[in-house]
């Protein structure tokens, strides 16, 4: 409550809407969770006295963003987790004190004088219970951070579930668009630092409609799946599989030269062309799924939407010209077609 009526009050002073986002920022502001955060408002108060509404979409982007939830949700749960295993060190050293404790009382209790036996020996009893009482207190909290922890543990699995399943098409188990998007820029990005290569496919299934038309939706599932199989059967390490939408897919290849793009594609067409397809309520046979791919590198000065584009001209070709096949944009089937790919189905 404290730190909502800080927020509040910061909204007030400073004449901002009272939206959520704007007490989100002066909420966590208040808090201090995120010393980044605290340090971006301090300057930008220190400059101006205030904050625009440009500078607090721009501070809610960077720091509190709810795309950034299950990362901010990591680094809290492991501060958690930091915090009870400090707090649980500190129960064990006070259980051995109090263990210690009551040893050395109850011993002490043993050799007092006769004399004074009857007096002291309440005393001593009476400090002995205390440090029993202690140890019981101590158990119990350990009992309790200890099942604190499993579930800040089983909140981080479960976390970390819902984000492979944000990031995952849930028919192909591949990735979705989402992840395919930030994924591709990212790899862009660091193609273009390190000055490495790094291609891209694009994929899309022959006479897809046709299936559907003619043998149902869940036998267009089924081609979906068996093409998604044979992409991720084919690519390995940093490379990236994704459905980018219907019955297209792109496979983004880090450190790849063009040449060995088209390898690896190549063996994804060959791959899916060596299933048939068969009809599971019938068990009857469909022929043969094929896929047409086009592959692009990335070159100076490229963007996400260049490269994309080159690719998928590519794959228009490679329709244009019969199907079934790979086509890169060196070949002379690319150079002849600068139509879009979604032209031919």
């Amino acid at each position: 409550m404290a730190f909502a009526e800080i927020a509040l009050a910061q909204i007030k002073a400073l004449r901002q809407p009272a939206n959520p986002r704007n007490f989100e920022v002066w909420y966590s502001y208040a808090t201090g969770y995120y010393p980044s955060l605290n340090e971006a408002v301090n300057q930008l108060l220190s400059l101006n006295g205030n904050l625009t509404e440009a500078e607090l979409e721009k501070i809610y982007a960077t720091h509190l963003s709810p795309l950034r939830f299950s990362e901010r949700i990591d680094k809290v749960g492991d501060r958690v987790l930091d915090e009870i295993e400090q707090v649980m060190a500190m129960v064990d050293a006070a259980v051995g004190t109090t263990n210690n404790c009551s040893e050395s009382l109850a011993g002490v209790a043993n050799h007092i004088p006769a004399a004074d036996r009857d007096g002291l020996r309440g005393i001593v009893e009476s400090l002995v219970q205390t440090t029993k009482e202690m140890e019981n207190l101590n158990l119990k909290l350990e009992a309790r951070l200890v099942a604190s922890r499993k579930e800040i543990n089983e909140l981080q699995e479960n976390l970390e579930l819902m984000r492979h399943e944000s990031q995952t098409d849930p028919l192909t188990s591949l990735a979705n668009r989402k992840y395919f998007d930030e994924a591709l820029v990212k790899v862009i990005a660091e193609a273009k630092a390190d000055n490495e290569a790094m291609s891209l496919l694009m994929t899309d299934i022959d006479h897809f409609k046709t299936f559907n038309d003619t043998y149902g939706h869940l036998t267009g599932d089924q081609v979906l799946r068996l093409v998604a199989l044979s992409v991720k059967q084919n690519v390995k390490g940093k490379d990236i599989a994704a459905r980018y939408g219907g019955e297209e897919f792109a496979v983004v290849l880090p450190n790849t030269v063009l040449r060995s793009a088209v390898t690896v594609a190549d063996h994804i067409r060959r791959a899916v062309m060596s299933k048939e397809l068969m009809k599971r309520s019938t068990g009857e046979h469909l022929g043969r799924v094929t896929i047409s791919i086009g592959v692009a590198t990335l070159q100076a000065g490229d963007t996400v939407q260049t490269l994309i584009g080159r690719a998928d001209a590519c794959l228009y070709a490679a329709k244009r010209a019969g199907r079934n096949r790979v086509v890169c944009e060196t070949d002379p089937e690319a150079k002849a077609s600068h139509e879009p790919a979604a032209a031919v189905a």
